[in-house]
C-alpha cells in the first residue's frame, strides 16, 4: 500500500493525484512561511534542483498548526516561496496535519513512521517524511534535521 494514494489540491486549488509521483523518490515536508526553520527552503530547492532528475520529488504542505506560522492565503504562500527561495518544488493548499481535520495522507504518514518514542503526532514546522520509490515511507526526520543532512538517505532511496 502507498501513501501516495490520496489527491490533494496545489496552491492554485488544482487537484493534484499523487500517485502520479509513484516510481519517484518523495519527501513531503510541512512547512510554513514565518519559522526559525522557514530557510530551510533553500535547502530544499537545492536538493531538488540538484536530484529531480535523479527520481527526487519534494512535495510542500503549508501548515498553520504551530504558532500560527502560515497565516497567509494561497497566492501570499506561493509568492513568499517563489521570491524568497525560488521554490520550484509543488507547494500544495494549507492543511492540518494533526488533530480531527489532518489530511488524511498525514494521518497515514504519522502511522507509518512515528516520531519519538512511538508518538505519531507532528511536533512542529518542517518535519520531513522519505517516502521510496514503492510507495512505503522509509523514514521520519525531526524539524531541526537539514534538507542537506538527508542527501545520503535520498541518494540511497534513489539507487534502491
Amino acid at each position: 500500500m502507498s501513501v501516495l494514494n490520496y489527491t490533494m489540491p496545489l496552491l492554485n486549488g488544482q487537484e493534484q493525484d499523487l500517485s502520479d509521483y509513484a516510481g519517484k523518490v518523495v519527501l513531503v515536508v510541512n512547512t510554513a512561511s514565518k519559522c526559525g526553520f522557514t530557510p530551510q527552503y533553500d535547502g530544499l530547492e537545492t536538493l531538488y534542483q540538484n536530484l529531480k532528475d535523479d527520481g527526487l520529488v519534494i512535495l510542500g504542505f503549508p501548515c498553520n498548526q504551530f504558532g500560527k506560522q502560515e497565516p497567509g492565503s494561497a497566492g501570499d504562500i506561493g509568492a513568499f516561496c517563489q521570491k524568497n527561495y525560488g521554490v520550484s518544488f509543488p507547494m500544495f493548499s494549507k492543511i492540518d496535519v494533526n488533530g480531527s481535520n489532518a489530511a488524511p495522507l498525514y494521518d497515514e504518514l504519522k502511522s507509518s513512521a512515528p516520531g519519538v518514542m512511538g508518538t505519531k503526532a507532528i511536533k512542529w514546522n518542517f518535519t520531513k517524511f522519505l517516502i521510496g520509490r514503492d510507495g512505503k515511507v522509509i523514514d521520519r526526520y525531526a524539524p531541526t534535521t537539514t534538507p542537506e543532512s538527508l542527501k545520503a538517505d535520498i541518494l540511497k532511496a534513489l539507487q534502491a
